[in-house]
């Protein structure tokens, strides 16, 4: 019988000796006798039933997914979950201000599809609880968004982590010259689907104009419309999180019932605020640009800038949240008399035409 030979403790160490077949090298090397290389599973001509628990028990990240808010990579999570029902793809949103651990955990037993925020991304990576190097597929959404500001060097050092034959995909609604000049370091010889801004169309969403003269008129008349913004679910966007607060407290003296949401505020307040809303129970929400971009709840039909925004991009991602695939919908800006140029700066740019509210802006809604 072949065996090994090994020394006693207490004797001078030798290399062990082997037995073995003929053509075996001798001395403890043991040389392959097989020169066929498989590189896969399908090609092992294994039984169908094992091949596939195989691949169930060991599900790599294939794809990724980032996005620029918390609740925006929540709500694709979702939609990816339901796409993937039928397949027994597995998801997991990896986002900020959530347990680190339970993001750890998850990952560590195996998703197919993460999405996320790039902050907690970038952590579970340099972590080494996202592994990287099954990926087949990198998704920006919000693309200028996310490669125009903080978020740029964040997103770098992901895709440096990716493999180099990733595929990546760019979306947004607006794509301006510099972001798509800043995209030639993540695309190689990209598809490039854009739509010309003077083809872009704003059907389905009525747009109107409030001159409220100065900027403390805008509360008293927020609040001769609240009759109307209580016929549906309205989102009322400001330029900034005090104006957010301090409009919903002006709101609330004055006995309207409204809910708020921004960035500063605990991640699960801002769960709690957007299950509300999407449920209905809230009716009306003020909110930054947080939630300017791809947020879909199909119950909105109005959208009131009470102020105009400070990035003209952000103008069609804010109007965008009413009129939802084909939905009709009505948008109404606030300006004040200083803003009459710029609203004409953004009649320019979309190619549309904003004209004055109607007094029965109710009926259109």
């Amino acid at each position: 019988m072949n065996h090994f030979e090994f020394l006693d403790d207490n004797r001078t160490t030798q290399e062990p000796t082997y037995d073995g077949p003929a053509g075996m090298e001798v001395g403890g090397i043991i040389e392959s006798n097989w020169d066929e290389v498989v590189d896969n599973f399908d090609a092992m001509n294994l039984k169908e039933k094992l091949l596939r628990g195989i691949y169930a028990y060991v599900p790599g990240c294939q794809a990724l997914v980032l996005a620029p808010t918390r609740e925006l990579a929540t709500q694709i999570q979702k939609v990816v979950v339901a796409l993937g029902d039928f397949m027994n793809a597995q998801s997991h949103a990896c986002i900020g201000g959530t347990n680190v651990r339970e993001d750890m955990r998850n990952l560590e037993q195996g998703v197919h599809v993460v999405v996320g925020t790039p902050g907690r991304v970038q952590d579970m990576i340099q972590r080494k609880f996202l592994r990287t190097s099954d990926i087949k597929l990198f998704v920006l959404d919000e693309a200028d968004e996310m490669l125009s500001r903080g978020f740029k060097d964040q997103i770098q050092e992901v895709f440096k982590k990716l493999p180099n034959d990733v595929q990546v995909i760019l979306l947004s609604a607006t794509m301006p010259p510099e972001v798509l000049e800043v995209s030639k370091y993540f695309m190689r010889d990209p598809v490039r689907i854009l739509v010309k801004k003077e083809e872009l169309t704003l059907e389905g969403i009525r747009q109107f104009y409030v001159n409220v003269k100065q900027e403390q008129w805008k509360l008293g008349t927020l609040c001769d419309l609240y009759d109307t913004l209580s016929i549906t679910q309205a989102v009322i966007f400001c330029n900034t999180r005090r104006k957010v607060d301090q409009l919903t407290e002006e709101m609330t003296a004055k006995n309207f019932t409204v809910s708020a949401m921004h960035g500063e505020m605990d991640q699960r307040e801002r769960d709690m605020i957007m299950k509300q809303f999407r449920s209905g129970s809230s009716r009306i929400l003020i909110t930054t640009d947080l939630l300017a971009r791809g947020i879909d709840v199909q119950q909105v039909s109005l959208v009131i800038n009470y102020d105009l925004p400070s990035i003209r991009e952000n103008y069609i991602h804010r109007i965008g949240r009413g009129g939802r695939f084909g939905r009709k919908g009505v948008a109404i800006n606030f300006i004040t008399d200083t803003d009459r140029r710029a609203l004409q700066e953004l009649e320019q740019h979309y190619h549309t035409k904003i004209e004055e509210m109607p007094i029965n802006v109710a009926d259109l809604i």
